[in-house]
């Protein structure tokens, strides 16, 4: 009875055995299958699988292998089809071309393909006798200019040791697509000349091509997108690991502005049309900033050494493009002043004339000119720019660190005609001071030289306040002077509509016992100067002007106050 009743027990046992293994044995049968099977059928066949050759052999065995089936061919053995002729045509011309197989057997790079179905479809009803030959063409440009700006793996490591970002372009001799895309190569090296280091590596260069490649699960290194293939190295990016790779068109337009924005992270500069440059550009733009508008024909996005210079300089400037259209001409001729394309035009100060530049430019010149029309003629004075202008008690004057007694004139009031009309004033009084020529006729006994003198030594800046954005700085500078009812018509919000500028001159003398002491170069903002507690560098003293708005007359006053400030010993805080 006991063997009896065991059997069916065994038998339970072997089913659930086998359904326990069947599930894994059935994925273990797919995954076989998928690898022996699918995976083999899903790659076309290589072009040495064509040739029924290994891979990799020599430019020899190639040929001979061609000739055997060619052979074939010949005597009428085999007629082969339009597609197995151009298959066959194309790996042999592919392979017997030593840059091409190099290329193709290391990087797997096959630029020619498209070859292939374009001639199969040419000649698809026709014998393959009838098509021409070679398939391919082999001709090389000029070494000397496809040599230009190769870099080497000697080359590279020095390259990185520089501090700027790198470019680089990797490119083959025998690359038809690389010589089409050498003159664009060479406009946009032009473009990042300053901003970026550029070479190019050719893939002879096994080694230093092979690791900045990207690589296969295998191993292999390849080019995603074939050649030319371009890798950025941004700032502090030293090995192939940080690496950025372009993936889009390869033209100066998308390889620059990708390069300027994904690589150093500069601002995009916008374009504007006659119709919205006004409301949306230079009504909407910080009335400190210098507007700097650029004149294109093209359409292109701003090169990267203008986009850096808009990132430098966005304390100071404001940047917009304008696309130049000949109906529009006229129209930029009467307000502008901008004859053509491409142009830069410079708007300072209200009602001042633009500063227009006609032509193309580069890298160093365009810094030198905005460096040179960084500042509105009448400055505002802010805290990141007071120790530049020497208006900061903090700081040193404009003539150097030696220089013991400074002065800085300063217009104040809200923004508004008013303003603008006594910033037009203030600007003419500096210019008169500049040339001295007025004055010689004005003054004979030279009672506004001080004032003259103090300019051309640089002991002397201009500036203007916005009285309601800097509110605390005006009403500390004019309190003493100025009644409580009528300050509020310079400093602070609008109460009714009046506005009323004012000036008032701040001499800033050094202390001496001071000298020695760690002075802060950038303070929170030029209000901490006044109300810090602790013993700035410069005593200051402020006068207020409360004469007309004649300019022999305010530059007879400051004449007056440096004069004083320079012989007398004066209270100051």
């Amino acid at each position: 009875m006991a063997r009896v009743g065991s059997q069916p027990a065994a038998k339970t046992s072997m089913v659930s055995t086998i359904k326990a293994y069947s599930l894994p044995l059935i994925l273990f049968a797919a995954a076989m299958f998928y690898q022996l099977f699918v995976i083999p059928n899903s790659f076309p066949p290589s072009h040495y699988d064509v040739l029924e050759i290994k891979r990799y052999v020599s430019i020899e065995e190639v040929k001979e292998a061609y000739e055997k089936i060619s052979a074939k061919w010949n005597s009428g053995d085999e007629v082969p089809s339009t597609s197995d002729f151009v298959k066959i045509q194309y790996a042999y011309e592919l392979l017997t071309n030593p840059s091409w197989k190099k290329s193709y057997d290391i990087f797997g790079i096959d630029e020619h393909l498209h070859v292939i179905e374009r001639v199969k479809e040419q000649y698809a009803d026709e014998s393959y006798s009838k098509i021409e030959l070679p398939l391919l063409d082999a001709t090389v440009s000029d070494p000397e200019d496809v040599s230009l700006d190769v870099i080497t793996s000697k080359d590279f490591e020095s390259l990185l040791e520089n501090t700027h970002p790198l470019l680089i372009q990797f490119f083959s001799f025998g690359s038809k697509r690389c010589a089409q895309f050498l003159d664009a190569w060479k406009r946009i090296a032009s473009l990042l000349d300053g901003v970026a280091n550029t070479g190019r590596v050719e893939l002879g260069d096994l080694q230093l091509a092979a690791y900045l490649a990207e690589k296969k699960p295998t191993g292999q290194p390849f080019f995603r997108n074939g050649l030319p293939s371009l890798v950025a190295f941004p700032p502090d990016c030293k090995t192939a690991d940080c690496v950025l790779r372009f993936e889009g068109e390869l033209s100066v337009d998308a390889v620059t502005d990708w390069f300027a924005t994904t690589v150093l992270g500069l601002p995009r500069i916008l374009y504007y049309t006659r119709d919205t440059l006004v409301p949306k550009f230079l009504a909407k733009g910080s009335p400190h900033k210098v507007k700097v508008i650029l004149f294109s024909k093209t359409g292109e996005r701003a090169a990267p050494f203008v986009r850096q210079a808009a990132k430098i300089y966005w304390a100071y400037a404001s940047f917009a493009f304008v696309l130049w259209r000949e109906e529009d001409s006229s129209y930029w001729w009467n307000g502008l002043g901008v004859e053509s394309a491409p142009a830069i035009v410079f708007l300072k100060d209200p009602g001042l004339k633009p500063v227009v530049y006609h032509g193309s430019v580069n890298n160093s010149w365009f810094s030198n000119i905005m460096e040179q029309h960084k500042q509105q003629e009448l400055p505002q004075l802010r805290s990141v720019s007071s120790m530049e202008l020497g208006c900061n008690a903090q700081g040193y004057s404009r003539a150097g660190e030696d220089t013991t007694t400074w002065y800085c004139a300063v217009l104040v009031g809200r923004l508004g005609p008013e303003l603008d009309k006594m910033r037009e004033t203030m600007r003419r009084v500096q210019e008169s001071l500049s040339s001295n020529s007025d004055l010689k006729a004005a003054d004979k006994d030279e009672s506004f030289s001080p004032a003259a003198a103090a300019l051309i030594n640089r002991r002397l800046t201009f500036a203007w306040l916005d009285g309601e954005a800097q509110k605390k700085y005006c009403f500390f500078c004019l309190h003493t002077d100025v009644s409580s009812e009528t300050i509020y018509e310079t400093c602070g919000p609008r109460r009714d509509m009046t506005d009323v500028p004012r000036l008032f001159i701040v001499r800033y003398k050094r202390n001496f016992t001071e000298d020695n002491m760690k002075v802060e170069t950038k303070p929170k903002s030029i209000w901490d100067t006044l109300q810090g507690d602790d013993v700035d560098p410069a005593s200051q003293l402020v006068a207020r002007y409360n004469g007309s708005d004649e300019i022999l007359q305010i530059i007879e006053w400051i004449s007056k106050i440096i004069k004083d400030g320079d012989s007398r010993d004066l209270p100051a805080f």
